[in-house]
């Protein structure tokens, strides 16, 4: 109450300013660990290159399957994902807001979002996913009990590609940490390879942390 009152003379407007600003209201995916936590797991990743980048095919990890009713995963992860997401008897978004934590864009068409595989589809099978079953790709596809899948900008994520953090990272550089974790947090659940360039990509973005 003090302060309150040595500031009477200030204008609402300008006290307004000098409170935080709140971030924007959305939803990260499960699961992040903490960045210590994340450079525990990127020292246990088998260092290795890649391999059998020719045979991959994106038919070879099944997607959107079915969650629930006539929700599939895309649908699901946009209404995890959004603000106030109003859907119809289709599970389709036909209205809500949704933040995209890697340009720092907001949105309130879903037709603008993509759901992102962190660990893209092509980068998973030259890291070791050419070994699994069709069932443990389809389950890798449609991860929603980690963090490998994020609401973010259509082009955004099609700037993204299959590319691995030597090559890539998010056009907003204080999303770099929590990238960085959720990609490794990825590879080290699902015991996956990464090559030194992704390495060294990922401890520097983690200096960020």
């Amino acid at each position: 109450m003090r302060r309150l009152s040595a500031m009477a003379g200030t204008t609402l407007a300008t006290f307004a300013l000098l409170l935080p600003m709140a971030g924007p209201a959305h939803a990260d995916p499960p699961g992040i660990p903490s960045a210590q936590e994340a450079a525990d797991k990127l020292q246990q990743l088998v260092v290795a290159p890649e391999e059998n980048e020719a045979t991959y095919d994106r038919d070879l990890f099944p997607h959107w399957i079915t969650v629930s009713g006539a929700c599939n995963t895309r649908e699901t992860v946009l209404k995890r994902d959004g603000v106030d997401v109003v859907t119809n008897s289709s599970c389709a978004a036909v209205s809500g807001s949704w933040y995209s934590p890697y340009d720092g864009a907001t949105w309130t068409a879903a037709s603008d979002i993509d759901i992102d595989h962190m660990v893209p589809l092509s980068e998973a099978w030259k890291s070791g996913a050419w070994a699994w079953t069709t069932a443990q790709r389809r389950a890798f596809a449609n991860s929603l009990g980690d963090s490998q899948l994020w609401s973010v900008t259509d082009n955004v994520n099609q700037g993204k590609g299959d590319k691995d953090p030597s090559v890539w990272r998010p056009p907003l550089e204080s999303f770099y940490c929590t990238y960085s974790r959720s990609w490794i947090d990825v590879k080290y659940d699902w015991g996956l390879t990464a090559q030194q360039a992704e390495v060294d990509a990922l401890e520097d973005m983690l200096a960020t942390c």
